[in-house]
């Protein structure tokens, strides 16, 4: 599969989040509020940022791969607010270096939080620094390379359970509410790319 131009892909991921069906916020408010952003780079081949979490005892997340983001502050404005500050926070990228397309819409975690999950473009303009006692690397995995799995899992059109719903790539893997969002985001594009 190949993109036939920056722009080709760039109205695709705009079509795919702001014309498709997202999963809607929890009707129990119990869950406690989180945001992360799913970037794409504007570069020759559409990428994703991952970061994977630092290897820390007794940190739940430990060496997971996840999407920026964290916990939304009674100071935010709203959830895409939490994105962006958290994107910042954890990765130095300014909100003025993000197009931000919208909500992918809302996932819950078994520890009761719910993740509203945004997709934006980042422009790369800006160099990536992260503290190391949180974030021990970040990736730029390719879409087509994410999408190839997608497919070869068999994962289209179907949710697999969390055991089988994995993205490996190099020496890790992408897993757990991380991966459900990237499910969706890739069944919502898969359907308008021309295979």
């Amino acid at each position: 599969m190949t993109f036939v131009s920056t722009k080709n892909y760039h109205d695709i991921i705009i079509q795919a989040v702001k014309n498709s069906n997202h999963p809607g916020i929890p009707e129990n408010n119990g869950f406690k509020p989180t945001s992360v952003i799913a970037l794409v780079t504007m570069d020759k081949e559409p990428c994703l940022l991952f970061i994977q979490k630092a290897n820390n005892i007794n940190y739940p997340w430990s060496n997971h791969m996840a999407f920026p983001g964290g916990h939304a502050d009674l100071m935010d404005a709203d959830r895409k607010e939490t994105a962006l500050r958290e994107l910042e926070e954890e990765m130095g990228i300014s909100k003025n270096h993000v197009h931000t397309i919208g909500s992918i819409g809302h996932f819950q975690t078994i520890n009761n939080r719910d993740i509203e999950a945004f997709v934006g473009f980042w422009d790369q303009n800006q160099k990536v620094r992260f503290d190391a006692s949180e974030i021990a690397r970040f990736f730029l995995i390719p879409l087509t390379f994410l999408v190839k799995i997608h497919m070869e899992k068999n994962f289209t059109g179907r949710i697999p359970n969390m055991d089988e719903l994995t993205y490996p790539f190099e020496d890790v893997v992408i897993w757990g509410a991380t991966a459900r969002i990237l499910h969706h985001f890739l069944e919502v594009l898969i359907p308008r790319y021309k295979i």
